[in-house]
């Protein structure tokens, strides 16, 4: 599978460049099963062997992220939210859960919008999950361009660090993405509890 994955992009780089970078991370970004992390991984091995310039397919990647959100924001926002009312005008006792976790997101989905950048498979929700809370967009850019830089410049040099060996990127690239998703899952975990210990303190 790596060995398939290697020769894919070797050709798709051999005659897009840096446009395989944009469109990538653009497309996963705004919500298409895109491997737009793998692709931002493969440009940064690359760069190590001097097939492409390291800065520029960072930013490149930076741009392709901001404007990929961004597109799913608005899926979400004008798409989403249509349709979610039409549900929640059939369904009343969905609606006040639906309130809730509304403002919940928009209290704390700075950080989850920030935070599912650099967990595979999340990426793909975070702008239209924002859109569809209806999350303020200049708040919402300000997360998620944040994001992109400290996603893209990560993941570039780790691509970059592990030049030498594609396999070994490849493998720590699995192991990063359960580690990633073992510290946020604890800190959902934590920050329910605290909430819920508040709420009956209050009582």
């Amino acid at each position: 599978m790596a060995d398939t994955a290697f020769q894919v992009l070797s050709d798709f780089f051999a005659r897009y460049g840096y446009w395989v970078i944009f469109f990538g991370v653009m497309l996963e970004n705004a919500g298409l099963p895109v491997p737009g992390e793998t692709v931002l991984l493969f440009a940064g091995f690359l760069a190590y062997h001097g097939r492409l310039d390291l800065a520029r397919a960072i930013v490149t990647a930076i741009v392709g992220a901001t404007t990929g959100d961004s597109l799913g924001f608005l899926v979400g926002r004008y798409g989403g939210t249509a349709f979610v009312n039409r549900f929640l005008k059939r369904w009343k006792f969905v609606a006040t859960r639906f309130d809730n976790a509304q403002k919940l997101f928009l209290k704390y989905g700075q950080w989850a919008v920030f935070t599912a950048r650099f967990i595979t498979g999340l990426r793909v929700f975070a702008g239209v999950l924002a859109g569809l809370f209806l999350m303020p967009y200049p708040r919402f850019l300000f997360f998620n361009f944040t994001g992109a830089v400290c996603w893209a410049i990560a993941i570039g040099y780790v691509g970059f660090l592990f030049g030498s060996s594609w396999e070994r990127l490849v493998k720590f690239l699995k192991q990063l993405d359960r580690i990633t998703l073992a510290v946020v899952l604890s800190g959902v975990l934590i920050f329910v509890v605290v909430r819920a210990v508040r709420k009956r303190l209050q009582k």
